[in-house]
């Protein structure tokens, strides 16, 4: 199932896609609810993030390509992490599909993308054993972790170079069902793909990440893990649109904007 959330008119409410369309959900999906009769039709619709999550995990550094290429950037030589250590990203900065990403008027107008792919934790998640880590899993969706690199160079936190307002497009949808063991990720700049990547290169799993984040904090249902990007994409700049595609789960899709002040 692929689960959106959406706002018609002024109703503001969780739906099923089934093809073109939308079947509007009565509740949400991590508590009571059911399916109703109504339906709409995507072109109807305002896409929104297909969740508000309370809290963002990142896996930072979880592809080794993404290590060497950042390192190669730096002019140094890459460190490997020895163990998952996740960082927190703003919720207040995402936005979904389509909407656009403002490039802000003080930065050095070049922006990073990262394309991701997003877990979504379904059951309350606490000391959690590694075999049993997926059972808490709802979906997966997608992320674009958009970067200011020269911001992140001088900042002593990334603060502003990834939690900056619109950095962090989120969606389309939350599939499930999924194998996150080897699910394809293809990053587009301008129509030109810059990434092509899967699951399966991640230097730790799903699974690893949940066991390893439960032992120390409770993960609680709508929370989400993103889980890194592979390489380290060329500059963005106002006027731009970067895609990040999943076969299994959608088409995440934003196009920048200069900031107007």
């Amino acid at each position: 199932m692929k689960w959106i959330r959406f706002q018609h008119l002024k109703l503001i409410a969780y739906g099923l896609l089934e093809g073109h369309q939308v079947r509007q959900v009565e509740g949400s999906p991590f508590e009571e609810h059911r399916l109703t009769s109504t339906f709409h039709d995507v072109k109807d619709i305002e896409l929104l993030t297909p969740i508000a999550p309370a809290m963002l995990y990142f896996a930072g550094p979880n592809f080794k390509g993404h290590v060497q290429a950042m390192a190669k950037r730096r002019g140094q030589e890459p460190v490997y992490p020895k163990r998952p250590d996740p960082h927190f990203r703003s919720v207040h900065a995402l936005i979904p599909s389509n909407a656009k990403i403002v490039v802000p008027h003080d930065s050095c107008g070049r922006l990073q993308p990262e394309g991701q792919l997003a877990v979504v934790i379904g059951q309350k998640a606490r000391n959690v054993p590694l075999e049993r880590a997926l059972d808490h899993v709802f979906g997966y969706s997608l992320c674009n972790d958009i970067t200011e690199r020269e911001w992140q160079k001088v900042d002593r936190t990334m603060f502003r170079s990834k939690n900056t307002d619109t950095f962090k497009p989120f969606g389309p949808c939350i599939a499930t069902g999924l194998d996150p063991s080897d699910l394809r990720i293809q990053v587009r700049h301008n129509g030109q793909v810059t990434a092509d990547f899967s699951s399966a290169e991640q230097t730790w799993s799903v699974a690893t990440w949940i066991h390893t984040l439960s032992q120390n904090t409770t993960l609680h249902p709508g929370d989400c893990i993103m889980m890194g990007t592979q390489g380290a994409a060329g500059d963005m700049v106002a006027g731009d649109l970067i895609e990040v595609e999943c076969q299994d789960i959608g088409l995440l899709s934003n196009r920048l904007v200069a900031e107007v002040v």
